[in-house]
Order: C-alpha cells, then structure tokens, then sequence
C-alpha cells in the first residue's frame, strides 16, 4: 500500500516501460564486477558483491539495481554492513542438519532443518530445488511454492553468514508434491429449517439444519437480502449492526471446499426490538509512518479522538524480536523512529525510557478509544524474502510487548501470479504463502489466549479479474497482472480476519475505488474500510479532492467509469455516500497516511488534506469523536 520514500510504487505499465529502456539502453546501468568498490547508483549488484559506502563496508543481500535513495545504509533489506570494515572472516557456517518437510499441497512443500553456527553469525540460509535457488530464510523453516502437483522435488538448504561464506549442503530431502484431485462440481444440498433464535435492537440470531455435500461442507454464506452478511463454519450465525424496529430478510447458501455454492435455504424474515440507535461502530483507520518521526509524536494531543486505530508503519515480517527485551529499533523491529532508526553513523537504539515512554503513548491513545496496531510489511519489506520467514510468534511477541490491540498485515509480495480461471478454480502463485501466514499468525493468538485482532491491507484489485463474477477481466476498466492476488485468501480465509484495509487507490486515474469495494463485498462479510490516499499519491497520480466533480454520474452496474477515467469519483464526498448508502453500517474508511504530507510534500492546490478528508468522514459517515479537531503541523525529523 503503503509506500516508503524510499520505494515509491508505480503502475505497472510505467514498470513495464522502465524495464524496457534498461534494456535498450544498458549504458544506463553497470555492472559490479564482484571486487569492493565504492557504491554508486545505476550499478547491478548482485549477492555476495562488497561495496564501500560512508566510510563502511556493506554486502549485498539481494540482486538488485541501485537507485539513489537506496544507499546501503538505508536499505537493510538489500545491504548488511561487515563488521571491521572487510571481509577478514573466511570461516563458513556448519552445514544445516537434519531437513525434514512439515507439510506439503499440491503446489508447496513446507521445510524445517537444525540451526547452523558459525565463528561470528548465521545470518540466513539458501533453499535449494535441485541446483535452483528456490527460498531464502533467516529463520530455520521455509515454504517453496509454485510447484506442480504430483512432482518429486529434491531440496537441499545452505547456511551464509555476513561475509558471504556458505556451508556445505545439508542432507538432500526427496519429497513429492500431493496429486492434484479430480475436479468437485457437485454443490451441498440447502441449508433446512433457517430460523430466528433471537433478536435485540441490533441483532439477529439464526439456526438452520447441517447441509451435506459428496466431499465435505466447509461453510455458510448468510445473506441480508441481497448483501452477504456473514459467514461461518456452523449452523448458527448472528447478524449485528442492524436498526432497531425494522424487518430484515434472510437466507443461507452452504459451499465446499471447490467453491460450489447450493442453492439457498428457506426465506424469512425476523424484525428487531425497539430501541434507540447504537453509537457508531464505524473505524477510521490512519497508517502512521515510522520514518522521520518520533515516538513522541503519538500523543493524545497530536491525534484527534474521531480516529479509531493507528497503524504503525512497518515492523519486519521476520523479525526476530523477544519477548520483554523492548528492543523497538529498526534492526530488530523493522520500525524506523527517530529513537531507533538505522543511520550513516550506525544503528541507534532504544533507551529504557524510551521503550517505556512508546509503550505508555500507546496505553494513553487506548485507554481513549484509539487503538495502535502493528502493520507487518508494507511496500519498503515486501520485496524480497522477508515474507517467506514470517515469524508469528516473534510477531505476536512485538505486538504483545507494544500494548498494540491487533496486527495487519501489509503483505505486498509483487511476485504473484493469478490463472484467472472461474470463481471455484482461480488460484494465485503465491497463494500458499499469504494462506500460510494468516493461519500461523492466528493459531499463534490463539494458542496463547492473546488479545490481538488481525487485519489486512487489501491490493485496490486484489479481489478482481475472476471470471463468472461482476469484476471479470474485460467487464473493469482496466487490467492488472496482480490481479484477484488477495482473492482466495479473502475468501478462504476471511473467518481469521477482523477487517479489510481496503487500498483504494494506487491505481491510477482509471481505478473506481467503489468497484474495489464491490469486488471484496462479494467474498467477504466483514467490516471494509475503503481508503484514501493524500496526494501526491504514490502511483498513477490520481490527486484524492474532498467534494464531488459537478455533473459526475455513476451507472446503476458499478461497472463502467467515464470514458474509463475514474478520477471524477475519487473524492472523499463520493466515497461517504457510497459507503453510507451502499455499505454496511459497520464499513469505515482508512487513510494513508496520517503524516503524509510532513514526511512527504504539501498536498496539491485543490487536494485533499489529512485533515479535511478526516474531518469531512467524521462529520458525513459519521463517526465518534471531535470533529473539529486537528493533526498539528509537525517537524521532519532526519537521524
């Protein structure tokens, strides 16, 4: 979603046509010849290459061409520094023992081996296919994905440390990917007998009779009329955020595990006692960024009541963090405060008071209703394998240590691909890997009795470009080679997910964010805040205005934009009245981000603002708090 300055995501056509003058033009770009050598921009590194950069010495992590910006020391993810200024350390770590497969699917194989040592430190491991580099790890499990189904796989793991010295082979793991299954086309009988049980002013509770299926049933789409409003595992739902003394209708469709849907059950219909309407449960969601700020500037007074949740932007999905050692630095957090971030000077980190001062700003913004989660991820540790190492009990550790009330996972992992099949048979590439993540990350919550909910951000068309839906490739305006990447984690998944950070935006000018709302509203029945994004936005250069283009008219299909330009319906006056109208009564909004325009640049004349499209959402949706209040004008700090 969410950009750093450091990587600023673009469409991918302009990626496209980058590309392509590289490589008509490859003046534009050296190549490192392995030796050290100062570093320069334009330069092709690849692993293992040693650069000098502000008087220290760095080792390349990841192939990659260098941008400016992307200096060794601000870029972790691609440089690690060698202690003593050489590469002086000739010794390799010991081989990784004892690799066996945890679990494997007709696509992915899930490995695990014994911990190296070395003379100074382990600092990863290569996954090997064969003689392919399929993985890299800085933990001591990953998954390979992308596999075929029935298909032997000889797997062998490396261990390197910081100089770049590698072990020698661990033992060679045969293991063979499951078989793919015949196709299921038979759909579960109905669900009989759907019932009220009970209703209050603001619920209803429903029953209905187990439906069976030749396979298995996996679950219950129950729906509000038309509107999916819930789904479950059992034969029993309860369906909140409704009006007091008013009727609603429902009914229930079963589904398999190869998507085949019945058909639906019996109608009723079931009215709500009287009562008065509940306070608004709609969330205005803000992603914080912890570049170029300070843990001081989460204070009460900085941050208007009306917001519900900070997101603090970004830990490392595979930090390593322990808990109760309140190490929140960028080395080991991922997060990059003023207090604790990564500099030319070397890596600062929290005092005592610090760690304690964080902790006590976000049991202050709690304590008032608004909530501090942490975001795993983001655009900045995305790209390369941090995601394949998703820790989440080193997560749950962060979240925990924090006082954070969930975590949202920002997985942005650019290397998906989708099949674009039908709705039962479309699959991604990187499928199991984000499915992966979900379930690890709340089996660990739960294993612990934690108090953390989860989130995710959801890609502007994550959940387009299914075929046989409303969102088709062809029906949309506009294609996307990342397009339908969230959907069956969306759909597979959502009963783990508390809500939906919706990215709308990114997208460019020809991007409705009302269709990406739609094409999640499909599959999932919980709460979506749609998003907005301060310009200068990051991609596409869609500028966000706070009221509606004079004479701008939406057909009844959602389907088709002006002359396939969207940029008259990308206003926050828009958006309001659609959620308000169209939504349901728990969806909110989110914005990227609440410090945009202090670590980025001033907002366009005409554009909205953090803080009139907050104020604007606060005062039309509408939601809890002061709507007048402000986010003050803040200094850029620099390390």
């Amino acid at each position: 979603m969410l950009t750093h300055p450091l990587f600023k995501r673009k469409p991918i056509i302009f990626l496209i046509i980058a590309l392509l003058c590289f490589s008509l033009f490859p003046s534009f770009a050296s190549t490192s010849s392995g030796a050290t050598s100062d570093w320069q921009a334009n330069t092709t590194y690849k692993a293992g290459d040693q650069v000098t950069y502000a008087a220290k010495t760095y080792q390349c992590m990841q192939p990659h061409t260098a941008l400016q910006g992307w200096e060794p020391s601000n870029v972790p993810a691609l440089w690690s520094e060698i202690a003593g200024g050489g590469n002086t350390d000739t010794q390799a770590p010991s081989i990784p023992a004892n690799l066996v497969s945890t679990s494997k699917t007709q696509t992915s194989v899930a490995l695990s081996w014994s911990i190296s040592t070395d003379n100074i430190a382990v600092t990863g491991y290569n996954i090997y296919n064969g003689s392919t580099l399929a993985a890299t790890a800085t933990s001591t499990s990953a998954i390979v994905s992308g596999l075929a189904a029935n298909t032997a796989y000889t797997f062998t793991v490396k261990a390197k440390d910081a100089a770049g010295n590698i072990s020698g082979a661990s033992n060679a793991l045969i293991i063979t990917t499951n078989p793919a299954t015949p196709a299921d086309t038979q759909a579960p009988s109905a669900p009989s007998s759907l019932a009220a049980a009970g209703t209050t002013a603001y619920s209803v509770t429903l029953t209905w009779g187990a439906s069976t299926d030749n396979v298995g049933v996996t679950g219950y789409d129950v729906y509000n009329g038309a509107a999916l409003a819930s789904n479950v595992t059992g034969t029993t739902a309860t369906i909140n955020g409704l009006l007091p003394s008013t009727a609603y209708t429902f009914t229930v469709k079963a589904k398999d595990a190869a998507g085949n849907i019945s058909s639906a059950s019996n109608q009723i219909s079931a009215t709500t006692q009287p009562g008065n309407p509940q306070p608004s449960t709609r969330k205005y969601v803000t992603y914080a960024s912890t570049w170029n700020t300070s843990i001081y500037d989460l204070k009460l007074e900085n941050i208007p009541n009306y917001i519900t949740s900070i997101n603090l932007a970004f830990a490392k999905p595979d930090t390593n963090y322990q808990l109760g050692s309140y190490a929140f630095d960028q080395a080991v957090a991922g997060f990059e405060f003023f207090e604790g971030a990564a500099t030319n000077n070397g890596q600062k980190k929290f005092t005592a008071q610090q760690a304690q001062d964080l902790r006590s700003n976000i049991a202050a913004l709690k304590a008032r209703g608004t909530e501090s989660w942490v975001s795993i991820g983001g655009w900045s540790y995305s790209q390369g394998n941090q995601w394949a190492s998703f820790s989440a009990p080193h997560v749950v550790n962060l979240a925990l240590d924090l006082g954070a009330s969930g975590v949202d996972i920002d997985w942005e992992s650019s290397g998906s691909s989708c099949n674009k099949l039908t709705s039962e048979q479309f699959s991604c590439s990187k499928d199991a890997q984000i499915s992966s993540i979900i379930t690890s990350l709340y089996n660990e919550i739960h294993s612990r009795n934690a108090n953390l909910k989860i989130s995710i951000a959801g890609w502007s068309t994550g959940a387009y470009y299914v075929k046989n839906t409303p969102f088709e490739e062809g029906k949309v305006q506009w294609g996307s080679p990342f397009g339908g990447t969230m959907y069956r984690v969306v759909k597979d998944q959502g009963s783990k997910i508390d809500f939906i950070n919706l990215m709308s935006y990114d997208g460019g000018e020809y991007y409705d964010p009302r269709e990406g709302y739609e094409a999640y509203r499909a599959i999932y029945a919980g709460p979506i805040n749609v998003g907005m994004e301060i310009a200068p936005e990051g991609a596409g250069g869609a500028v966000l205005k706070l009221n509606a283009v004079a004479g701008a008219v939406y057909d009844a299909e959602m389907l088709n934009g002006l002359n396939n330009n969207a940029s008259q319906y990308y206003n926050v006056e828009t958006l309001v009245n659609y959620i308000k109208n169209k939504g349901q009564s728990f969806d909110g909004f989110m914005l990227w981000q609440l410090w945009k325009q202090r670590v980025n640049q001033p907002a366009p004349a005409g554009a909205a603002t953090e803080n009139s499209a907050g104020q604007y959402v606060c005062s039309n949706l509408p939601l809890s708090g002061n709507c007048n209040a402000t986010i003050p004008t803040l200094p850029k700090l620099t390390p």
